[in-house]
């Protein structure tokens, strides 16, 4: 894996924390992140105020304010940066949470230390929010030209779809 890619995944669970309160561990990345690290869920996928901060954090960086957010992401939960070759392949790569840390504070350390490289300007990952109306979900672009506008294909679809019926109604 890429590390570019490993910063992208990381910032998607950022997105999920903040979107939904929570992390969920049915889902593929989720799981193996938490399989791989021994990190144990906490009880009741409760991350107490951690989403709320990690919300924030991401609506400053996607709107180009003072990191405010990030900095007390870092303070909360400090960062402890080593290098790991976990997963077998040979190859050294930084890791910002010790394997086995209980679930909120490895989380908080992960996302802390990746948004951090993201709101420093980190080229592997851009962040944004949905431009579906009534939507607000963040969301990690990492297409091509950064160009993507919507958390999902739902909210494309139905943003497509108003914009169709309102130019059908117009010209009626």
């Amino acid at each position: 894996m890429q590390y570019g890619d490993y910063i992208g995944n990381v910032t998607r669970l950022a997105v999920e924390l903040a979107n939904t309160g929570t992390l969920d561990q049915h889902g593929e990345l989720v799981a193996a992140f938490f399989a791989e690290h021994e990190i144990t869920p906490p009880p009741g996928g409760d991350y107490g105020e951690l989403p709320d901060l990690v919300s924030t954090a991401l609506a400053q960086a996607v709107d180009g304010a003072a990191p405010e957010a990030v900095h007390r992401l870092l303070r909360d939960y400090p960062p402890e940066m080593h290098l790991s070759d976990h997963d077998g392949l040979g190859g050294w790569h930084i890791h910002f949470s010790r394997n086995g840390t209980p679930a909120k504070r490895w989380v908080g350390q992960l996302i802390a230390a990746k948004l951090a490289m993201v709101v420093a300007g980190d080229p592997a990952v851009t962040l944004g929010r949905c431009a579906a109306a009534g939507c607000g979900n963040y969301f990690v672009d990492q297409s091509r030209n950064r160009t993507r506008r919507f958390c999902s294909n739902a909210c494309a679809s139905r943003t497509t779809v108003a914009a169709h019926r309102a130019r059908a109604a117009k010209n009626s």
